[in-house]
């Protein structure tokens, strides 16, 4: 839901089992302000009251991403957080959100796009959050330079990414928390323990303490839903994985039984087999 017309409470993205970290403590204007100041540090008069935040809706796929935005002084920042394994095709996911953010933002101010009079528009700013760990990682991607083999004379659009200094801004505190969360993972599995450990971890070093203590029962049960649906969706791989040999399998066999039908009778062949004749049958017959 886009909401740019009204302030928002202080936490503006609610935590519910389907909300990641990412989403829970960016949207909250607090954090959501640390973190404009990390990117732009020179905007020193932005206050909270100055950001409304955007929530950008999961409009490509049914599966939680981790994408929000949020609207300071005219100027809509698109943020991302890439986990896994680092891919340009992020930059088109920016480019749909834009447009379908873009379009929204025209309809909640009433704007007319078919008038004559010029439409106002938020100038869009492309950020990616990267933890996944890949060590290189370019500082910016560049629609045109990946896509159109660098020609941008119709459509050029840029993103910085941003993979933590190890510094105490909010963004290198952030990607330090989902690289204390991976080592602990790796060590207690997808537990309560690897959880407990993380936030513990992180308040010890001073890794957004503030956030861990107040909002500590909300993380954990974050986390804890998010490795629900991770063992769901790996329950759900393998019997995919597991049905589509099985059915590669039959498919094999039924091509083999055609194969010997040619030179022995079904009765041999269910016996070389070890199969019931009723399916060397079928398998013929197809």
């Amino acid at each position: 839901m886009l909401d740019i017309t009204e302030k928002p409470t202080a936490i503006d993205i609610k935590a519910t089992v389907k909300d990641s970290v990412f989403r829970d403590l960016f949207g909250s204007r607090k954090y959501a302000l640390q973190l404009y100041k990390a990117i732009h540090p020179e905007d020193t008069d932005v206050t909270e009251d100055d950001i409304s935040n955007v929530t950008i809706d999961n409009i490509l796929t049914d599966q939680q991403y981790n994408d929000l935005g949020m609207l300071v002084h005219g100027t809509l920042l698109v943020l991302l957080e890439a986990q896994s394994t680092w891919s340009v095709n992020i930059i088109i996911r920016i480019l749909l959100y834009l447009a379908y953010t873009w379009n929204r933002y025209i309809e909640d101010t009433r704007q007319n796009r078919y008038g004559s009079l010029k439409l106002k528009l938020p100038k869009p700013e492309f950020y990616v959050i990267y933890t996944g760990g890949q060590k290189k990682v370019p500082e910016w991607i560049h629609l045109s330079k990946e896509f159109f083999q660098e020609d941008g004379t119709f459509l050029e659009m840029n993103v910085k990414i941003f993979c933590g200094n190890n510094g105490k801004d909010i963004i290198s505190q952030y990607v330090e928390f989902t690289n204390v969360y991976t080592e602990q993972v790796k060590i207690y599995g997808r537990t309560q323990k690897a959880v407990m450990e993380t936030i513990r971890i992180c308040r010890n070093r001073n890794i957004l303490k503030e956030y861990l203590e107040s909002r500590e029962k909300e993380v954990i049960d974050i986390m804890m839903a998010l490795f629900d649906q991770q063992k769901a969706l790996e329950q759900y791989l393998e019997q995919y994985g597991n049905e589509r040999e099985q059915k590669g399998e039959i498919k094999e066999r039924e091509k083999n039984i055609r194969s010997m039908s040619k030179f022995l009778p079904a009765e041999k062949i269910a016996e070389i087999l070890c199969i019931p004749i009723d399916e060397v049958i079928l398998s013929i017959g197809n």
